[in-house]
């Protein structure tokens, strides 16, 4: 019996949740750090480079969170949008709040950050759970919150 190198369904669920975050957040992050937070771009650059670390072993916690969030989705858009953006907002913004807490960011600086980044994630919710169901469309996954998908799939 040959052996296979197609990867299971969790790792490439893996790879495509942890790649949509990374990709998405590391260009999203850096804006809000730089001109929202007014942190230096060494502070970004430190800001940027924990965030990449943290998000591999969140973005598919985070998708499985997503997942289960949007089931309470109708199909309607704005109870899509609704819903997203809930998702993002509740896992990621007191993740975000550490990063730049720990990478200089203090006082006003630090709220500033803590709310532009609630005020991005209620933005961003719908257009990153798109970009997310594309990403895990190229892995060959179902989309998210339609299907849900499992570590034991």
């Amino acid at each position: 019996m040959a052996a296979t190198t197609r990867p299971t369904h969790t790792t490439r669920a893996y790879i495509a949740d942890t790649l949509a975050l990374v990709l998405f957040f590391t260009t999203t992050g850096a804006l809000n750090e730089r001109f929202i937070a007014g942190m230096t771009w060494d502070q970004v650059l430190h800001a940027r480079l924990i965030g990449g670390v943290l998000m591999i072993p969140v973005g598919r916690p985070y998708g499985m969170w997503r997942d289960w969030v949007m089931r309470h989705a109708k199909q309607t858009r704005s109870s899509q949008i609704l819903w997203d953006s809930l998702a993002l907002m509740s896992f990621q913004v007191p993740i975000y709040a550490a990063i730049i807490a720990f990478s200089g960011a203090t006082g006003d600086g630090l709220l500033r950050g803590i709310l532009g980044a609630a005020a991005m994630m209620l933005f961003l919710g719908r257009p990153y759970g798109a970009f997310l169901n594309w990403i895990r469309h190229l892995f060959g996954l179902p989309p998210g919150g339609e299907k849900p998908m499992s570590l034991n799939n």
